[in-house]
């Protein structure tokens, strides 16, 4: 997000946080640009009637986050080396964000001729086995328990579920879980790095020292991959956080003092689970000593005053269209294979996600109803 905490400090780009499992609406944020891309042709049939200097073709990018999130979970498929298997999709019970998914599930059968079966994990509980000496993965594709005959090979499980407490309401599910991770399948995202992307971790992270272990590496080579400046540019994208158990109190001490710049956030993703400035001494006041160590707090990105825009909620037509002050977070998607020979990782960026909400709105997640989705102009 863009920080602008006063007119005499240049704006500077902000990292909210970063997401290692179900990072969705990649897919859906393609649409909308696409959708915001017709504008091309009143662009040039209208003008716009002059309406802004801004609103030219050159100024509406592309972003084709489909193919590329495909080719991750393509690049899986292949390294996993069974063309025959098929990539299992993890979703939740009566899953909402159900046409994100679909688009990638067309894309690997239309242009990489890869199946997908989409299953929950109550399903799974029963239909999920890993033989003993190969530890593959299969799907039983019969309600016959014993019959491991008709069963599909997984070469690739790919979580959009997984990510919150309420996915795991006994410990049959985690047993499930358990049993996913110990197969030989590719796991999008393994535990490992679904515990790496927490906010605890993020929090971590900022601390002095921490950031140059694993970025002040060297080559086969000798030579430093990650130059002082490297480090102090990624350092300066980080609003300053840390943890309510930090110090022997002073972490809590300083929450409720500075509340009023602050967000909370606990070991959650999918929206709605923060705790914002004000709400904050309550809350504390409510919450148990046991769980302190579960919470961080992160000093609020100050976003930029009087940018407006119309927010349009589905099937609200023109009242649907509401004006508002506005503010907007871009998210980078790509992904990242590792495991390769000689340690290799293949990695690449492909595509970007922008959320719009109203400035008095604190959440923004798109599923949650706080925020829409949005697209890019660029100004030079």
């Amino acid at each position: 997000m863009i920080h602008a905490p006063s007119s005499d400090e240049p704006a500077s780009l902000k990292q909210v946080e970063f997401n290692t499992i179900s990072s969705s609406f990649g897919t859906l944020s393609q649409r909308t640009s696409e959708l915001h891309q017709l504008a091309r042709y009143l662009q040039k049939s209208t003008g716009f009637y002059n309406s802004s200097p801004f609103l030219k073709s050159s100024n509406l990018p592309t972003n084709d986050t489909i193919s590329g999130l495909s080719r991750g979970l393509a690049a899986a498929h292949s390294a996993y080396g069974s063309p025959e298997a098929r990539i299992l999709f993890v979703v939740q019970h009566g899953e909402r964000n159900v046409f994100d998914q679909r688009w990638l599930e067309y894309e690997l059968l239309e242009k990489h001729s890869i199946h997908v079966i989409r299953q929950t994990f109550d399903e799974l509980a029963t239909s999920a086995f890993v033989e003993p000496q190969t530890r593959t993965l299969r799907i039983r594709l019969s309600d016959d328990l014993l019959s491991q005959e008709s069963s599909i090979e997984i070469s690739t499980v790919y979580f959009r579920a997984g990510y919150t407490p309420t996915d795991y309401p006994t410990p049959a599910h985690y047993d499930t879980r358990y049993l996913l991770e110990s197969s030989r399948a590719i796991q999008c995202p393994s535990i490992q790095l679904q515990l790496a992307g927490g906010k605890k971790v993020q929090e971590v992270l900022t601390q002095p020292g921490v950031l140059e272990r694993f970025l002040s590496n060297t080559n086969r080579y000798g030579d430093k991959v990650y130059s002082d400046e490297d480090l102090q540019s990624l350092r300066d994208t980080w609003m300053e956080m840390w943890g309510l158990d930090r110090d022997q109190g002073e972490g809590l001490r300083r929450a409720r003092e500075e509340a009023s710049t602050l967000v909370l956030k606990p070991q959650r993703e999918g929206g709605g689970n923060n705790v914002y400035k004000e709400a904050i001494p309550a809350f504390l006041d409510s919450l148990p000593e046991g769980e302190r160590a579960a919470w961080i707090a992160m000093r609020l990105i100050a976003t930029p005053k009087e940018v407006g825009n119309y927010l349009v909620r589905a099937g609200g037509g023109v009242e649907g269209a509401v004006k508002s002050e506005v503010i907007s977070e871009l998210g980078i998607f790509g992904w990242a294979l590792f495991g390769g020979g000689d340690n290799e990782v293949k990695e690449e960026e492909v595509g970007w996600l922008v959320r719009t909400k109203g400035k008095d709105q604190n959440e923004g997640g798109v599923a949650a109803g706080f925020s829409v989705l949005d697209s890019i102009v660029l100004v030079d």
